[in-house]
């Protein structure tokens, strides 16, 4: 299935549906042929909590068992249920739910002198971060947040219904928090580069002005945060479900079940991956100083400049992020 050298997912995923006898083995090479479809897409590095994929299967006793049983224990399969014919993933999503953690160290004043482990904080800051967060919520032009979009494309305007930032929590010593966001769909690196804005003013290198002029058709340089951290949490079938989630045949496709079930996944795997990694890596901390190279008041002709003295800082910049709709 997966078109790089590289192992994914969604191969393994394929081998146990072959394995468990769900799908002919002849089609495990071309699952288009069992209408296989996946709902939201993630790059190297990025985690998923609650995604969904579409197919045809053959409903054998023990379905879920039978699955897992042949998937390594990072992959889990949380539930099934039977959609409308000719339902497709993708299309029928109407909103994905993204979080990202990150150390909030990271939210530290850049004349603040920090130690990792100390850090804690504090309710004024919280406070700012989410109201800058909430700056993005409604309908804008996000062209600065991509690299494939010019400032007239009409594809460059994105739905935000809500972000936010969580309390702190304290893992190895280290705190973290989790933002959340949830929009209609999102463009490549377009979450990671809305993170990565709101840190340049907290940490005083941006003013806040500029997030309003990043919506205008002035190229403005915006950071992008490193990918440790984000994960895919939710997809969305909100107009499915009013339309067919109680009409006797189907069941609305929500997560309400396999509430816990994530929770502890997310507990045993996916933040222990992301503390783990950040402590040997230091990913955020290298990318925290690639930030005093950006000139958030430059013109388009400035940036294009510095961004040739600059390209050996992006692999300090993490893997990609999400890319629902970055086709």
């Amino acid at each position: 299935m997966g078109s790089s050298q590289f192992k994914t997912i969604e191969d393994d995923l394929v081998s146990a549906l072959v394995q468990s006898g769900c799908i002919p083995e002849n089609h495990g090479e071309n699952m288009k042929k069992m209408s296989f479809q996946r709902c939201a897409r993630t790059d190297k590095g990025v985690s998923a909590a609650g995604q969904i994929v579409s197919l045809k299967v053959r409903l054998i006793d023990d379905i879920l068992e039978k699955i897992n049983n042949h998937l390594p224990s990072h992959i889990r399969i949380l539930g099934l249920k039977r959609v409308t014919g000719g339902f497709n993933s993708k299309n029928k999503c109407d909103a994905r739910t993204y979080s990202y953690m990150l150390p909030t160290f990271t939210f530290a004043h850049k004349d603040e002198d920090v130690q990792e482990e100390t850090y804690r904080l504090n309710k004024e800051t919280l406070e700012r971060v989410n109201k800058l967060l909430a700056c993005y919520k409604g309908t804008h032009n996000f062209h600065n947040f991509t690299s494939q979009k010019g400032p007239k494309d009409p594809s460059a305007k994105r739905y935000i219904m809500e972000m936010y930032c969580g309390e702190p929590f304290v893992r190895e010593n280290i705190e973290f928090a989790v933002i959340k966001v949830k929009g209609q769909s999102f463009m490549m690196h377009q979450i990671r580069k809305m993170i990565g804005l709101v840190i340049a003013i907290v940490k005083g290198y941006a003013a806040e002005s500029i997030i309003e002029r990043s919506w205008g058709e002035e190229k403005v340089d915006v950071p992008k945060a490193p990918g440790l951290g984000l994960v895919l949490e939710r997809v969305h079938f909100e107009k499915y479900n009013r339309r067919f989630g109680n009409d006797g045949l189907h069941e609305p496709l929500e997560w309400t079940e396999e509430e816990e079930k994530i929770a502890v996944f997310k507990e045993q795997y996916i933040y222990p991956t992301i503390i783990n990694t950040e402590r040997e890596e230091k990913s955020m901390m290298n990318w925290l100083n690639t930030l005093s190279i950006h000139d958030f008041n430059s013109s388009a002709a400035e940036m294009q400049a510095n961004n040739k003295n600059s390209k050996n800082s992006s692999d300090l910049e993490g893997s990609d992020g999400c890319g629902d709709d970055s086709d």
